[in-house]
């Protein structure tokens, strides 16, 4: 449920190049279960009520506009100059009222109750700017958080200018923010570069608003991972276990059994029913939703699909498709988009359905094609059906009716139609309409030639 935060806006930093990538595309774009780096931030953002986020882009820009949307604001760095320079090319987004949080485009595991919790703490406390820490056992190459005696921040301090005593401590600065808006304006007209990199750091600002008499303090991360940012394929491969492990505990703790946790990857937005069980190499993907005392892999892909109660689901491939309750899928089943399958329906071993509804009762069994097809309750395949749905130029449409019997290898070349209780004969290549409750022939009779094998 998202928060009821009112007047909170975000800011996400996401302009940089990412060259330990090695990659063509943003770095932001990559993605951590089926979602773009930024686009997880983002879902966190508005969970946590920011009702306006804004993208500071850089690096392939017009890529990240034309994947994120129009649902955000943008606006360019074109010379990137630090962390604090991207945030003043934000400068008019910034409002005079309320919160705004500056966040980080590659840091896909930050929480939408974190950041909620950040703002709670944020106005309680009436901070001017609220920091993301953690504490971590080795701190190695983080800013620090530096506290006086009784407890109150004093400064954040760089791995490279920190003192050895100020090194032993464990609280970092996760680079992750809840600033009062017209605080967070007044630090950046005083932000300067003089440095030796001639750049512009949003860390400044502490110091800024600290010497301003406003009060600047921590909310320590309960879980560490949230601050990981994603800088190079390890770092993505990384990110990918955390967020596989959190997300598969979630399932289990909501009834559903995940046979090996480490080899079954499910992405955000999958829902699943109680007592399902989840074999090992399976991929959940999308808007997935599946039913309850489901058995799902081992080895499949669902995407996009709705799967009803008690499926079964084997070595096979399921895409933006229905499978109703009591049906068995697979093993080595393909059902591609738009295909709606009934209940209690059989559909075997290689078997492929494309664009097509399966009434209920209906069995499919083994090494069969149906493509663009209406087919009615209890139908029965033989072994080698192809509907041949294509003329090399337009698709067409096959209807089999109730009850039909579709003999093994007969090709039903579209359109045509299979009335009610009608039978075709095996090898048959059905052209015409069979009646209802006729035998369609469609075959040569079988002539021997005698002495045709020469010594």
């Amino acid at each position: 449920m998202e928060s009821n935060n009112t007047n909170v806006s975000t800011l996400i930093l996401a302009a940089g190049e990412g060259t330990r990538m090695k990659s063509k595309k943003s770095k932001v774009l990559h993605k951590v279960l089926g979602k773009s780096l930024v686009a997880h931030v983002i879902e966190a953002a508005k969970y946590a009520g920011s009702k306006k986020i804004c993208l500071v882009i850089g690096y392939k820009g017009e890529e990240v506009k034309k994947e994120i949307g129009d649902s955000v604001f943008y606006v360019t760095q074109k010379q990137r100059l630090g962390t604090g320079h991207a945030v003043m090319q934000a400068e008019e987004f910034i409002e005079d009222e309320g919160d705004i949080l500056v966040l980080y485009g590659d840091t896909p595991l930050i929480t939408g109750e974190t950041l909620k919790n950040m703002i709670e703490i944020h106005r309680r406390e009436n901070n001017g700017v609220t920091i993301l820490s953690a504490i971590l056992e080795d701190p190695t190459g983080y800013g620090r958080i530096i506290r006086d005696k009784e407890g109150n921040f004093i400064k954040n301090v760089e791995q490279k200018d920190a003192t050895k005593e100020e090194l032993k401590v464990k609280e970092v600065n996760c680079g992750m923010y809840c600033f009062k808006s017209k605080v967070l304006k007044e630090a950046l007209k005083e932000l300067t570069n003089d440095n030796a990199q001639g750049e512009y750091y949003l860390t400044d600002t502490l110091h800024i608003i600290l010497s301003k008499g406003y009060k600047v303090n921590t909310v320590i991360a309960k879980d560490n991972t949230e601050m990981l940012g994603c800088n190079s394929r390890e770092q993505l491969s990384e990110v990918t276990q955390i967020m596989k492990r959190r997300i598969n505990k979630k399932h289990m703790q909501e009834g559903v059994t995940i046979i090996d946790p480490e080899n079954t990857y499910i992405e955000p937005e999958v829902v699943i029913g109680m007592d399902t069980i989840i074999y090992p190499g399976t991929y959940l993907q999308g808007n997935t939703i599946i039913g309850e005392n489901c058995i799902i892999g081992p080895n499949s892909r669902i995407c996009n699909s709705k799967i009803g109660d008690e499926v079964k689901i084997e070595n096979s491939v399921i895409l933006e498709s229905e499978v109703n309750s009591n049906t068995t899928v697979g093993p080595f089943a393909y059902i591609r988009p738009n295909s709606n399958i009934g209940e209690n329906v059989k559909i075997g071993d290689f078997v492929e359905i494309k664009n097509s509804n399966i009434g209920n009762n209906t069995k499919v069994s083994h090494l069969t094609y149906i493509g663009d097809a209406d087919v009615g309750e209890r139908v029965n395949f033989g072994c080698g059906t192809v509907v041949v749905n294509y003329d090399g130029k337009k698709k067409h449409r096959t209807i089999i009716e109730d009850d039909a019997f579709i003999g093994c290898n007969t090709n039903l070349v579209s359109p045509v139609k299979v009335h009610k209780k009608a039978f075709t004969a095996a090898g048959s290549t059905i052209t015409k309409d069979v009646p209802q409750k006729a035998l369609g022939i469609a075959r040569t009779r079988q002539i021997n030639k005698e002495n045709w094998v020469k010594d």
